[in-house]
Parts: structure tokens; C-alpha cells; sequence
């Protein structure tokens, strides 16, 4: 047996029995009747209820047949005790019916209907008519109203038949003729019951199967969408991002630093930007190799990150170079700023695993004038100071 959930399985070739309109995959079918257990505990209780009670109103044709004698009373007790037991069983039913577990359960009032149906005939042997019409509504309405499994009202519906045929014969003087009538219209009716209950069952199994089919292809589609959307999320990192440093790339800092800048611009907020270059990057490298010179990288850009503003926006120019835009930050505010970061990078040094290296960075700052039409002209600016800063012997914050 698979041990995949059976809810979870989805196939195409859901094969039902014929003959009892059930699946043939048992997990499939015990899916199915839980599915239906709420339904099937409300309409089953109303149907034996709606059922008892008309059985109980019949009290009153019995009168009419036998008058006030033993038959009477007798009819009256075995009423009273069906529709009681009836009763009983549809509040029961209501609590703890289950196709599944307590199949029992829902059998038991059709063979107490069926019963009580039957001993009429011996009761009130004068109205065979009448219980004959009487017969056929309880076979149809086993089949078609009291819900309940196919296998459990055709044996419950051919108890009652075979029943009731049996009690004609031995307690009424009919001829044979007539017995053979009875024979056919029972069967017809069961006949015309048994078909019309396996297309429902079929139908509704087929439904179900449709349906749940369609629940996990949505399911599938819902993973397929949430695996695209972090496909899509992945990606989108990936234009944005500086894959060693998670700084934003050159490209995506140039798109949030224009769009600061054009706000600075309309609404007259100063703006500052600098660039930074890491002293001596190549010397690192070729000393103690690629691998120790990215992490220089990462701890620089950690320490950018702890020491500017959620506001600012940092990102990684290339190389060994950085650059970071603070919004309405004005030059002497901004020369603060990067001469701390400066003291923080240099302080990197002191920690065990690069106590071998002397990390400090030159830094070029400069800020928007009202003159400046685009972020070009202000990052050549902080670009020129950097490499004036470079020149005059690096680890040093210049101003343009």
C-alpha cells in the first residue's frame, strides 16, 4: 500500500464497482465517506425522522380498517415501538454516524421500517391494496431519500420484499395470480431503485474525484507560483546585489541614489556622497591570497552597514571601491560620518582572525551643490577628492 496520503494522490482513472457504485481504491473510498460524514449524519437523522413520523401517522388509517380491537392496539404498540426506536437511532446517527466505522448504525432503521411494514400485512390482512401502494413509496424511498450506501438499502429494501411477500402469502387467502403481481412490482421497484441510487452514487463519486483532481492541481499550481516568486525573488537579488558583499551592486546603487538625488533636488534636502577605497587592496591579495582579501570586503561592508543610517544607501562600486549616499546630510555632518566609519574599519584589525593585516581606507566626500543637474557631477566630485586623498599618502578622509 502507498504511503503517500490519499488525498494527496492524483489520478485520472478513479474506477468505481458497478454494481456498488463505490470506489474501487479502498483509501479513495474512506476519503470520500469522511468527506461526506457531516452531510450524511443531518440528512440521514431528517429523512428517519420525517420517515418514523409518517409510519406513526398511520395510526390513524389503522383505526379506520380494524376499528377499536386487539389488530388496533397491536398496530398502535408496534408503531409506537418503531417510530421510538427510529427516533432513537436518528439522534444517535446525528452524534455518531460514520459510513466508515458505524455502517450498522444507518442499516438499522431501514430493517426496523421494513419490519414494522411487513407485520401490517398480517395485522390488517384485509388491506393488501393499500399496503401493496404502501410498499413501493418505503422501496423507493429507501433507494432515493433515506441516504445511505447502495449495498446497505438493496439488502435492507429486498428484506423488506421478500418479507412482505412471504407475510401475503401466509396470512392472506390470495391467488397465485396476484402473488406473481406482487413479485413483479416488487421487483420493478427494486430494480428501478437499485439503477437510479448506483447512478447517483456514481455521479457523486465522480464528482468527488473530479474535485479533489482539481484541488491538487491548484495546489500544484500554488507551489509552482510560490517557487517562481523566489525564483523571481532570487533573481531580483541577484541584479540588485553584490554577490560577495550583499551591498547593492553599481547598477542598482545608480537607481536609488538618482532617485534620492532628484528628490534633494525638488524638494532642497542636502545631499552628501562618498567614495571609499580600501588602502592597499592588491597588496593583500598577493599576500594572503583571494580568499582572505574577500573577507576583508565583507567586514568592510558589515562595518559600513553597523555604521550609517538605515536611510543611507551603501553599495559596491567595484573592486575594493564603495560608495555611500546620505540623504539630508549636510558636508561637515557627512565628514563626521566617514572619518567614524574610518575609525571602525581600522579597528578591524585588532580582531584575532586579521590581526595580521593594517586595514584603513581613503575616503573622497562631496555634496550636491544647486548647480548640479544630475548624480554624475557629484560622484566625479567625490571621486576626484578620493584620489587627491590617495596621493597625499591614502588612510585619509578629503573633502571636495
Amino acid at each position: 500500500m502507498s504511503l503517500m496520503a490519499p488525498e494527496f494522490r492524483e489520478r485520472t482513472d478513479h474506477q468505481v464497482y458497478w454494481m456498488t457504485g463505490q470506489f474501487r481504491e479502498r483509501d479513495r473510498e474512506d476519503v470520500y465517506r469522511r468527506t461526506i460524514k457531516p452531510r450524511v449524519r443531518f440528512e440521514s437523522r431528517l429523512a428517519i425522522v420525517v420517515a418514523a413520523m409518517i409510519f406513526g401517522m398511520f395510526t390513524i388509517s389503522d383505526y379506520f380498517y380494524v376499528g377499536q380491537s386487539v389488530a388496533f392496539y397491536a398496530l398502535v404498540i408496534m408503531r409506537a415501538i418503531v417510530v421510538g426506536c427510529c427516533l432513537a437511532l436518528a439522534m444517535a446517527i446525528g452524534r455518531w454516524g460514520n459510513y466508515s466505522q458505524r455502517l450498522w448504525l444507518h442499516a438499522l432503521p431501514l430493517w426496523i421500517l421494513a419490519t414494522g411494514i411487513i407485520l401490517i400485512v398480517p395485522l390488517r390482512p384485509d388491506t393488501l391494496s393499500t399496503q401493496m401502494l404502501a410498499v413501493i413509496v418505503a422501496i423507493m424511498a429507501f433507494y432515493l431519500l433515506i441516504p445511505n450506501l447502495l449495498t446497505v438499502v438493496t439488502g435492507a429494501s429486498l428484506y423488506l420484499s421478500v418479507g412482505f411477500l412471504v407475510a401475503v402469502v401466509l396470512a392472506t387467502d390470495v391467488s397465485a395470480v396476484v402473488i406473481l403481481r406482487i413479485t413483479l412490482l416488487l421487483i420493478m421497484a427494486n430494480v428501478v431503485g437499485f439503477f437510479a441510487l448506483l447512478r447517483v452514487e456514481y455521479l457523486q463519486r465522480k464528482q468527488f474525484a473530479l474535485l479533489h483532481e482539481e484541488r491538487g492541481h491548484n495546489r500544484q499550481l500554488l507551489r509552482e507560483m510560490a517557487h517562481r516568486r523566489s525564483l523571481e525573488s532570487q533573481l531580483r537579488r541577484l541584479a540588485e546585489q553584490d554577490a560577495l558583499t550583499g551591498l547593492a551592486n553599481r547598477g542598482h546603487f545608480m537607481k536609488r541614489a538618482q532617485t534620492l538625488f532628484q528628490r534633494s533636488r525638488v524638494e532642497g534636502i542636502p545631499l552628501s556622497l562618498f567614495m571609499l577605497d580600501v588602502d592597499h587592496f592588491k597588496v593583500i591579495n598577493d599576500t594572503w591570497g583571494h580568499s582572505q582579501g574577500d573577507q576583508v570586503l565583507i567586514e568592510i561592508a558589515e562595518a559600513c552597514q553597523q555604521s550609517l543610517r538605515p536611510q543611507d544607501i551603501i553599495g559596491r562600486f567595484g573592486g575594493e571601491e564603495f560608495v555611500v549616499a546620505l540623504p539630508d546630510t549636510r558636508l561637515d555632518d557627512a565628514k563626521q560620518v566617514a572619518a567614524r566609519l574610518q575609525q571602525a574599519i581600522a579597528g578591524l584589525a585588532s580582531r584575532s582572525d586579521m590581526s595580521m593585516l593594517a586595514l584603513s581606507v581613503t575616503i573622497g566626500i562631496a555634496e550636491m551643490r544647486p548647480g548640479d543637474t544630475d548624480l554624475d557631477a557629484l560622484l566625479k566630485r567625490a571621486d576626484k577628492a578620493l584620489y587627491v586623498g590617495k596621493r597625499e599618502g591614502r588612510d585619509r578622509v578629503v573633502v571636495s
